[in-house]
C-alpha cells in the first residue's frame, strides 16, 4: 500500500510538472505575439493606468515603454475630440465590454494622426474590469490615399472645377436645401461656340488654356454660394442658388455672356469667343431630380445653338412634353413583358488564378419581334425611373431564381447575381418581396443569389439603402456594389454600405492597358477594397493581358468578353465544360513593388505613343517629346541599374526608348510644319518600335518572376 501511494503521488507530481511546462510554453508564445504584433497594444489596469505597451505602440507614437508605463493614456489625446466623445466611448465599454472606432491622437513629436482603435475590457467573475486591452492601427496612409482618390474622382484635372460626379452631388444637396427654405434655383448649361474649330486651328494646348481662362471668368461673375462644374470638353454647368425670379437670372446671364465674349489673350494670340446657354429652374410643377434639371438645361442650350448661337434659351416644359413619346415606349415594354418577349442571358464570373467558375451575372435582353435581340441600353433607360422598373425587376428576380433551381437539379452549383433598379431597391417591401421569391424556390440556397446595386443609386439614399442591404444579407443573400468608382459622392461613404463585393467599373479596366490614370484609379480602388475588407471583382476583362495585370494588382475575380460573352442559360453548362483560363493566369505568382512599377512604366510607354498618334489625328496635344521628360523615361533612369539583365540588354532598352522619341518628335514637328518629313519617321515605324520595346519589357517582367 505504501508503494502504491508513493506511485500515485509521483504520477500526480509528474502531471502537475507537465501542466506547468505547458502553461509556461503558452505564456512564452503569448509574449512573442505581444512583442512582434504589427498593431500597437496598450494594457492598462482597471483604473486606466498603463501597465504595458509593445514595440509597435512605440513606433507609432514615438513614446518608449518607460515613457508610457504608469501614465493614463490621456497624455496621447489630440484635442480634436470633446468630452462627449470619451463619455460615449466609456459608456459603450461599460455596457458592451468593448469599443471600436476611429480617433485622432498625438505623437511624441506633436504630430496628430488618425488611428483605428479597439478596446476590450478584461473582467473578473463578478464583472469588475480588471484590465483594459487596446489594439491600435495608424490609418494615416489610408486617409491620405482616400483624399487623393476622392479628389481625382470629383475634380476636373484641367480647370480644377468640380466634375460631373461632384456636380450631381452638389446639385442634389442644393435642391434639398431650396425645398427646405422654400426658395428656388437655376441650372445653366454653357457650351462654347466654335470651340472645335479653335482646337483645330490653334492646337489643343491653346484650347486647354482658353478653357481655363473662360472658367476663371465664369467663376468671377458668379455670386457667393453659386457653383460651376465642368462636364467635359467645353461644357460647363452653373448652379445659381436663391433665385427669386427670371429677371434676376437674365441679368446674370447677360453679364456671363459679356464676360466670356470679351477678348481673351492666350500667349501671343487674342481671340473672341461666344457661348450658348440653356437655363431651367427649380421648383417646377412636376417633381424633378438633379439629373433631370441638367438634361433640361442641356436641351435648352441645344435650342440656343439652333437659334444662332451666342445667346440663351429657357427650358420650355410644354414643348418638352409635346415631343416626348416616353409613355408609348413604356407601354410597349409592358406589353413585351406580358408576351414573354424578354429573356435572361448569363455572363460567367471566374477566378482567373485558379480557373474556377464561381458564378454568373443575369443580364436581361429583349427579343423584339421587329427589331431583333436588343441590349439593355436600348430599353432600360425608358424603364428605370418609372414604376415599370418594379415589374421588370421582379420578373428578373423570379426568372433568375428559377434558373438557379434548374441548374441545382442538374447538379450545377452556381451563384447568380441580378442588377437591381434604384427605384426597385428603395420601394417599400423590397426585402419582404425578395424573401417571398426565395421561398417559392426552396431548392435555392440564399447564398446562391446575389443582388448588384449601382453605386450611384446606393449613394442616393445612403441610410435607407444601408438598412436594406443589411436585411438582405441577414437572409443569406450576397450584396454587391456595381460599377464601383463611378459614384458621385465621397468614397468615404463606402464605410456606410455593408455590401460584401465591389464590382469595379469596366471603364477603368478596359482602358488600363493604355491609360496610366485609369490604371492608377484601378489600383487605388483595389487598395480601398483591401482596406475595407471587401471582395473586388473586375468587369470588362477583354484580353488575356487585362487579366494578367489584374492578377498582378491582386484582383483574382473577373468577368468580361475576354472570358465569355453573355449567353443563354442552355449554353452555360457546355461552356463550363470547355472553358480553360489562359496559361499566364493559372497560379500566376504575386508581384512585388518593383514589378508593379514596371507594369505602370509599360502602360506609360504605350500611353505616350498613343498620345502622339492622337495628336497626329487632331485629337489631343502631344506629350512631352524629350526622352528624359516622359514618365517611362524617368522610370528607366531610376531603375535601369536594378534590372535583372545584362548590360547589352539594358542598353537595348535605352536605345529603343531614344529611337521611339526621335521618331515621335519627327512626326510631331512634321505635322506642325516645323520641319520636312524625315525618311523612316512613319506611324508604322513608331508602332513597330513601341512593340519591340514592349517585348523587351515583357522579358524583364518574366525575368523578375524567376
Amino acid at each position: 500500500e505504501i508503494i502504491t501511494e508513493r506511485r500515485r503521488a509521483e504520477l500526480e507530481l509528474r502531471e502537475k510538472t507537465e501542466a506547468l511546462a505547458r502553461s509556461n510554453e503558452r505564456l512564452e508564445q503569448l509574449a512573442t505575439v505581444f512583442i512582434h504584433a504589427r498593431e500597437g497594444v496598450i494594457i492598462t489596469d482597471g483604473d486606466g493606468v498603463i501597465m504595458e505597451v509593445n514595440a509597435a505602440f512605440s513606433r507609432m507614437t514615438g513614446y518608449l515603454r518607460e515613457d508610457a508605463v504608469g501614465r493614463n493614456p490621456r497624455f496621447l489625446r489630440s484635442g480634436r475630440h470633446g468630452p462627449s466623445f470619451y463619455r460615449e466611448m466609456w459608456k459603450t465599454l461599460a455596457r458592451e465590454g468593448y469599443w471600436s472606432g476611429e480617433m485622432w491622437n498625438r505623437r511624441k513629436n506633436g504630430e496628430l494622426y488618425p488611428q483605428q482603435m479597439t478596446i476590450t475590457a478584461v473582467r473578473d467573475d463578478a464583472g469588475r474590469a480588471l484590465q483594459y486591452v487596446a489594439l491600435i492601427n495608424d490609418v494615416s496612409d489610408l486617409k491620405q490615399h482616400e483624399r487623393q482618390v476622392e479628389y481625382a474622382s470629383n475634380y476636373d484635372a484641367l480647370t480644377g472645377l468640380p466634375n460631373r460626379r461632384l456636380l450631381a452631388d452638389r446639385l442634389k444637396q442644393a435642391v434639398a436645401q431650396m425645398q427646405r427654405h422654400g426658395s428656388g434655383l437655376a441650372v445653366i448649361y454653357l457650351d462654347l461656340d466654335g470651340f472645335k474649330g479653335i482646337n483645330e486651328t490653334f492646337g489643343h494646348d491653346f484650347g486647354d488654356r482658353l478653357l481655363r481662362r473662360v472658367s476663371e471668368r465664369v467663376l468671377a461673375t458668379l455670386r457667393a454660394g453659386d457653383s460651376v462644374a465642368r462636364l467635359g470638353g467645353d461644357e460647363l454647368v452653373i448652379v445659381l442658388l436663391d433665385v427669386t425670379d427670371q429677371g434676376e437670372t437674365e441679368s446674370l446671364l447677360n453679364r456671363l455672356m459679356e464676360s466670356i465674349s470679351a477678348p481673351i489673350v492666350v500667349g501671343d494670340d487674342e481671340i473672341r469667343i461666344t457661348a450658348s446657354l440653356g437655363v431651367t429652374f427649380f421648383p417646377q410643377p412636376e417633381d424633378v431630380d438633379a439629373d433631370q434639371l441638367v438634361r433640361q438645361a442641356d436641351q435648352a442650350m441645344y435650342r440656343a445653338k439652333q437659334a444662332g448661337k451666342g445667346r440663351y434659351q429657357f427650358f420650355d416644359h410644354a414643348e418638352d412634353q409635346a415631343t416626348r413619346g416616353l409613355h408609348e415606349s413604356q407601354q410597349r415594354i409592358r406589353q413585351g413583358l406580358a408576351d414573354n418577349e424578354f429573356v435572361l442571358y448569363y455572363q460567367p464570373k471566374v477566378n482567373m488564378r485558379s480557373g474556377e467558375v464561381f458564378g454568373a451575372e443575369a443580364l436581361i435582353r429583349w427579343r423584339h419581334p421587329e427589331r431583333g435581340l436588343l441590349a439593355p441600353g436600348q430599353f432600360l433607360p425608358l424603364v428605370e425611373n418609372d414604376d415599370l422598373a418594379l415589374d421588370m425587376g421582379d420578373w428578373v428576380i423570379q426568372r433568375a431564381l428559377r434558373q438557379v433551381s434548374l441548374w441545382n437539379e442538374s447538379g450545377l452549383d452556381l451563384a447568380v447575381s441580378v442588377n437591381v433598379f434604384a427605384r426597385q431597391l428603395q420601394q417599400d417591401g423590397f426585402v419582404s418581396g425578395l424573401r417571398n421569391a426565395l421561398e417559392r424556390f426552396p431548392g435555392v440556397h440564399p447564398n446562391q443569389f446575389e443582388i448588384e446595386v449601382l453605386e450611384t443609386s446606393a449613394l442616393a439614399d445612403m441610410s435607407k439603402v444601408s438598412v436594406i442591404l443589411e436585411q438582405c444579407q441577414a437572409m443569406g443573400v450576397t450584396c454587391a456594389l456595381d460599377d464601383f468608382g463611378t459614384g458621385y459622392s465621397s468614397l468615404s461613404y463606402l464605410k456606410g454600405l455593408p455590401a460584401a463585393i465591389l464590382k469595379i467599373d469596366q471603364s477603368f479596366v478596359r482602358d488600363m492597358l493604355d491609360d496610366p490614370e485609369d490604371l492608377a484609379i484601378l489600383n487605388g480602388v483595389l487598395g480601398l477594397a483591401r482596406a475595407f475588407d471587401r471582395i473586388p471583382i473586375a468587369e470588362g476583362v477583354e484580353t488575356t493581358r487585362h487579366g494578367d495585370i489584374l492578377l498582378d494588382l491582386g484582383c483574382d475575380l473577373a468577368q468580361g468578353y475576354g472570358i465569355a460573352r453573355p449567353m443563354p442559360a442552355t449554353d452555360f453548362p457546355e461552356w463550363m465544360g470547355t472553358w480553360r483560363p489562359s496559361d499566364s493566369w493559372l497560379e500566376r505568382p504575386p508581384k512585388n513593388p518593383a514589378q508593379l512599377r514596371l507594369i505602370f512604366a509599360t502602360v506609360e510607354h504605350r500611353a505616350w505613343v498613343t498620345r502622339v498618334i492622337e495628336f497626329l489625328d487632331g485629337g489631343h496635344r502631344p506629350p512631352a517629346l524629350e526622352a528624359t521628360d516622359c514618365a517611362f523615361g524617368r522610370w528607366l533612369s531610376d531603375n535601369s541599374g536594378s534590372l535583372l539583365l545584362g548590360s547589352e540588354e539594358v542598353q537595348q532598352i535605352h536605345d529603343l526608348h531614344e529611337e521611339v522619341h526621335e521618331v515621335g518628335r519627327a512626326l510631331v514637328d512634321a505635322h506642325r510644319g516645323r520641319s520636312a518629313a524625315q525618311p523612316g519617321a512613319t506611324r508604322e515605324h513608331l508602332l513597330e518600335l513601341r512593340d519591340r520595346l514592349l517585348e523587351c519589357l515583357h522579358s524583364v517582367e518574366r525575368s523578375m518572376d524567376r
